[in-house]
């Protein structure tokens, strides 16, 4: 596996930790780079939901290229604790929330955050992306007017999803990664 590395902003060139073992799949430089040139600009002042966490890699580029805040959900100890030691080598945990939580019971619950980027990357081939995006679907009060779900899939995965709130913008798809952009619906 290639090296976990802040690419961009303030904290550029940092080295991130991985979460020990198999239970995580780190997103690459190639997609991740990918991802912050089509957000752009839009990146700062803008706050974050980072469902699946994992190493933390995206939402620390966030915040590295200008985001104002992210709220960074795990469901396991390894992978929030892996979050919290790359928030604070990166100096950018002052702009951050990390829970031990399913990502699914966050969901249900009343949010005290709108967010303006909601990252869905769950374990593969399990079916979660779809049950979160439908999650999130039904919750537009979690999000700005403006605001984007943003999917990250191993491409087999791809299927249609029924949704009431949200439609899809945009898709692009990096080896064996495929990206998906939603809005709210106008």
């Amino acid at each position: 596996m290639s090296m976990l590395r802040v690419i961009g902003g303030s904290a550029r060139g940092q080295k991130l930790s991985a979460v020990p073992g198999d239970t995580t799949r780190p997103i690459t430089d190639r997609v991740k780079e990918s991802l912050f040139n089509i957000i752009g600009v839009d990146i700062q002042g803008s706050v974050m939901l980072d469902l699946f966490a994992g190493t933390g890699a995206v939402g620390i580029e966030a915040l590295s290229r200008g985001a104002a805040w992210v709220r960074f959900i795990d469901n396991h100890h390894l992978p929030v604790k892996t979050v919290r030691q790359n928030l604070q080598h990166t100096k950018l945990a002052d702009q951050a929330e990390v829970l031990q939580m399913d990502a699914f019971a966050v969901l249900d619950q009343i949010s005290n955050r709108r967010f303006d980027y909601v990252y869905i990357a769950p374990p593969q081939y399990k079916g979660l992306w779809k049950k979160a995006l439908i999650e999130v679907d039904v919750r537009p009060d979690l999000m700005n007017k403006f605001a984007w779900v943003i999917v990250q899939i191993d491409p087999v995965e791809d299927e249609p999803v029924e949704l009431v709130s949200l439609e899809e913008f945009d898709r692009r798809r990096y080896g064996s990664t495929l990206l998906i952009f939603y809005v709210l619906a106008s």
